[in-house]
């Protein structure tokens, strides 16, 4: 490690006023229910037959003082780098060499979805794993996303928060090298790590093949760039194509065109703002899995808590606009775009991308036209987990990373 550069972090506490959270139980109980008529099929959206006992369980069954008091077990901090604060979670590794490990997490994602890797990557031993593979893991809450708040300049997107996150681990915490892993928001992060600051990192791992220039076309707010389903295709690819439109389009169109007028609303209404994460987290989970059984209310409603208690939906959606207002260039034109030795961990219940199997997940991705982009030295699909990776298989994860950056550390 180098001497760090930065001011150190300060130790930081969940510790949220008696006062907010009676706030949030008052104007809870005062939601006003919306008439849902024949939504039985949830065609029209998330049924306030779900919703509903849902609500009543955060009012009078939930407990927030237990889940934050977990949470506080582990070492939390913050620091201010960029004008951007940062809260991260901070665990050494019991090992003989630890590489250090930064995770990033998604919208609507937390940190704390993170938590099921942190024993078995810190201290393996304990959990039946090689010592030799234990890390130093960095969980950080994304810029404007959860405690990493108040957020006081507008135009935090995943290329920014890739610079932060950088700073984070060189010169606030004082790694010569480091690994960097993540999905979704922080898939797009990560990647951007391993583009900028390839010299600096052992490798990366994400759960995606997505693109830099993602949300830079000229129809930023369509993942589809107006491509209908192709002509003759089969039932089941043009059932999974419509299904990924259906769950996947709707958030980022308004997210990109609307951001703040849907804020006001989700601000306002705890409620409104559950549904609104909740139908994330239920359809972009494992397609071929129950939703309850994994996602439990309490760590859905220990998610929602987050976001409420520290105003930053608002703040948190806008990630997506600012990553087409403040669009990414490339730092180099050599190949691949992407440098740094980069491992893959598909999870197969992922609605993304339609029509793949875990079979051909990975020659499909290796012979597809993302592939040239990524020094590739892992990839492997798993059967179990969709979206959620580090929550719904946190042994795939798991997995990955060690296999992955097993051989990265020539100090090792």
């Amino acid at each position: 490690m180098t001497k760090p550069s930065y001011p150190a972090p300060t130790p930081f506490r969940i510790q949220v006023p008696d006062a907010t959270l009676s706030d949030l139980r008052q104007r809870l109980q005062r939601t006003r229910w919306a008439v849902d008529l024949d939504n039985e099929d949830e065609i029209y959206g998330l049924s306030t037959a779900y919703l509903k006992p849902l609500v009543d369980y955060w009012i009078d069954g939930y407990d927030w003082r237990a889940a934050e008091a977990e949470i506080n077990q582990v070492p939390q901090f913050k620091v201010e780098i960029d004008g951007l604060p940062i809260h991260f979670m901070h665990i050494r590794g019991k090992g003989p060499n630890p590489m250090p490990l930064i995770l990033s997490h998604g919208w609507p994602w937390t940190f704390w979805d993170w938590s099921k890797v942190i024993g078995p990557l810190t201290d393996p031993a304990a959990h039946g794993g090689d010592p030799a593979q234990s890390f130093d893991v960095v969980i950080p809450s994304l810029p404007g996303f959860g405690f990493s708040t108040p957020v006081t300049r507008g135009d935090a997107n995943f290329w920014k928060m890739a610079d932060a996150f950088h700073k984070l681990m060189t010169e606030t915490l004082g790694y010569e090298r480091y690994a960097a892993a993540g999905h979704d928001y922080g898939g797009l992060i990560t990647t951007q790590l391993g583009h900028k600051y390839a010299d600096s990192l052992y490798g990366i791992n994400v759960c995606a093949e997505l693109p830099l220039s993602m949300f830079q076309s000229e129809r930023p707010w369509d993942l589809t760039e107006g491509q209908m389903v192709p002509p003759g295709a089969p039932d089941e690819l043009r059932e999974e194509i419509l299904l990924f439109q259906r769950y996947y389009a709707s958030h980022v169109a308004v997210h990109m065109l609307d951001a703040q007028t849907l804020t006001h609303g989700l601000n306002d209404s705890p409620a409104g703002m559950l549904a609104w994460i909740l139908q994330r987290w239920r359809h972009w989970s494992d397609k071929n899995a129950a939703f309850d059984p994994v996602f439990t209310r309490d760590h859905v409603l220990t998610n929602a808590t987050i976001y409420w208690v520290t105003e930053s939906i608002g703040s948190s959606i806008r990630a997506y606009k600012n990553a087409n207002r403040y669009p990414w260039m490339p730092s180099h034109d050599r190949t691949p775009l992407v440098q740094a030795p980069a491992g893959f961990t598909f999870l197969g219940g992922d609605p993304y991308p339609p029509g793949e199997t875990v079979e051909t997940r990975v020659p499909n991705f290796r012979n597809g036209p993302l592939a040239a982009q990524f020094n590739i030295v892992h990839a492997k699909a798993y059967g179990k987990g969709g979206h959620f990776a580090p929550w719904e298989n946190p042994d795939a994860v798991i997995e990955g990373i060690r296999s992955t950056f097993g051989g990265l550390n020539p100090d090792s």
